[in-house]
Order: structure tokens, then C-alpha cells, then sequence
């Protein structure tokens, strides 16, 4: 083997004899590093991109590109676009926590008001023919019969 050594040329593709790797071990031990598919859709997102908005060149993200173009895409009465685009918006609310405001009830009208108030009457005097039934009395609203 001493003989071979001597005559073994190093050249391109033909490392010295003493720094080879063993046999058995790995040149990349760790092995080639994976990113996980979230990892490569932010990278990809966040890449800049040039692009004209309102004739002026600017320079945004992609993820910016996108959202501009699923707004522009909306507002057009693309009807698939604006789902998408209220779906995102409603996941965006959720994931920071904030709700949309409850609706501001409407004001009822002056028939509806009447409605209501008789309506509030008519269980005024139920209640109280029922009480002169049992033989109660307006004080002894909420007493059980077994507690007087």
C-alpha cells in the first residue's frame, strides 16, 4: 500500500489520501437543512417585487402584491375575490382578537311602541288577576306561599 500512496496522483476529483472521510462517515453529518412549508411561504411572501401603483414605480412585497391585487380584483365585482377577501379579513379579526362591533339595534317606530306597551300591560294585569286568585298581595311579589 506504501507503494500505491506514492503513486497516486491528487488532481480534481482526487483528494490527498489523508483527508478523505473514513469509511462510514458522512461529509454532512447534520444533513442538508429542511425548512418547514410555513417557513418557505413567509420567505417567498416577503421577497420585494416592483410595481406600479397609480403610475408611480414602487417597491413592495409580494404578500403586499397579492392583497393589492385581491382588492383591486374585488372592487371589480369579482364575486370569488371578495369572498376571499372577506374571509381573510374575518380570519385576520379572529387571530387578533378583535370582534366586529355588534349592530346598533334599530329605533323602534311609534307603532311599535304602542305594541310593546300594551303588551307590557296585558302581563301587568295577568299577573295580577292571578295574584287575587291566590290571594296575594302587590307586597308579596317573589314569596313563595310556603315561605309566608
Amino acid at each position: 500500500m506504501a507503494d500505491d500512496e506514492h503513486d497516486y496522483k491528487v488532481g480534481p476529483g482526487r483528494p490527498p489520501l489523508n483527508t478523505r472521510f473514513t469509511k462510514g462517515q458522512s461529509g454532512n453529518p447534520g444533513g442538508r437543512s429542511k425548512k418547514q412549508l410555513s417557513a418557505l411561504l413567509t420567505d417567498a411572501l416577503n421577497e420585494p417585487v416592483f410595481v406600479t401603483i397609480d403610475g408611480e414605480r414602487r417597491k413592495i412585497t409580494k404578500r403586499e402584491a397579492v392583497v393589492h391585487q385581491l382588492v383591486d380584483k374585488s372592487t371589480s365585482a369579482d364575486l370569488r375575490a371578495t369572498k376571499m377577501l372577506f374571509d381573510m379579513m374575518k380570519d385576520a379579526e379572529h387571530k387578533a382578537g378583535v370582534a366586529a362591533p355588534p349592530p346598533e339595534p334599530r329605533r323602534l317606530s311609534a307603532a311599535d311602541k304602542e305594541v310593546v306597551q300594551l303588551f307590557v300591560e296585558r302581563v301587568r294585569r295577568q299577573i295580577l288577576a292571578e295574584m287575587a286568585e291566590n290571594g296575594e298581595t302587590a307586597g308579596s311579589i317573589g314569596e313563595r306561599p310556603d315561605d309566608a
